[in-house]
């Protein structure tokens, strides 16, 4: 509520930080690491006694370093709360996406991994308060047909979504298997000319996005884009930069991983269906605008 802080990274989609203000909170952004994740080391100086939470973001569909953070928490009793809308399936040491923190929250957009057809989301808990709470917030905070005990949203997954992600979550495993089938295959095609997205110890990453970093990145873009490969940034412009959060007085100074990756990062095709003509395409491109 008001007054609140959450630590999240600036690296991410808007409704990362726009969750927390919304609320009624303050967002507070903590830097990355190489990786892109939250830097665990930088995370115990960001927490003063207005802490409430901790909202790493699993992003790319790379696990955040949940080990480190976990004990951060408990140390501090702080909520955790894992954004996993790009990490489905998703493991560290064995362990899911959603299993580490106190609730996680997916995102079924149709550009993710586990996708519907329209939109939606669904969340993971290990806490039966949070489960109780969200079955009423879900559904304008009623309890029963007639009563309401607070208010809130109608965010009820629609029907038919259900129904075909259902499917489509029968294929889930299938599909991850895939994606990263394609993406040890870029590995392999680009590893002189860019910095590849090579997992860690312990890492199962599922590569909801293919996130290479490369110099002269800017003029990289143009030349894939200029030669029918669709190559983009996810995301060019860091939440601190955002004219949304110009009150909370973030500078580059203040993230200067996140600065410098918003320069080096760039998202590759990668889908499902995917042929390897269509990825060598992409891997003699590259390879042509380095040699060049």
């Amino acid at each position: 509520k008001e007054g609140d802080e959450v630590i999240t990274c600036s690296n991410s989609f808007i409704a990362s930080a726009s969750t927390i203000a919304l609320a009624g909170a303050r967002p507070v952004f903590v830097d990355i690491r190489e990786d892109l994740n939250m830097d665990p080391d930088k995370l115990e100086a960001a927490i003063t006694p207005r802490t409430k939470a901790i909202m790493p973001v699993h992003l790319t569909g790379r696990m955040a370093p949940m080990v480190q953070i976990m004990e951060i928490a408990r140390k501090h009793g702080l909520f955790v709360l894992e954004d996993a809308a790009q990490a489905i399936l998703a493991k560290l040491d064995g362990r899911p996406a959603g299993s580490w923190g106190d609730a996680a929250s997916f995102s079924l957009h149709p550009l993710k991994n586990l996708h519907g057809f329209g939109d939606g989301g669904m969340m993971t808990t290990n806490t039966k308060k949070v489960f109780d709470h969200m079955i009423q917030a879900r559904n304008h905070g009623l309890k029963g047909r007639n009563e309401c005990d607070f208010w809130s949203f109608n965010c009820r997954l629609d029907e038919l979504q259900a129904a075909m992600l259902r499917v489509q979550l029968r294929k889930l495993q299938q599909y991850t298997d895939e994606k990263r089938r394609l993406a040890f295959r870029y590995h392999e095609l680009l590893n002189p000319y860019v910095k590849v997205p090579v997992e860690g110890p312990g890492e199962y990453c599922v590569y909801q996005t293919y996130v290479i970093q490369a110099d002269r990145r800017d003029e990289l873009e143009k030349y894939l884009n200029e030669n029918g490969v669709e190559a983009r940034v996810h995301y060019p412009f860091p939440l601190h930069r955002q004219k949304a959060a110009a009150y909370l007085e973030y500078t580059d100074e203040d993230l200067p991983v996140t600065a410098r990756m918003s320069n080096r990062i760039l998202s590759l095709p990668l889908f499902i269906g995917m042929t390897e003509i269509q990825q060598n395409r992409v891997g003699e491109l590259i390879a042509k605008f380095y040699s060049n």
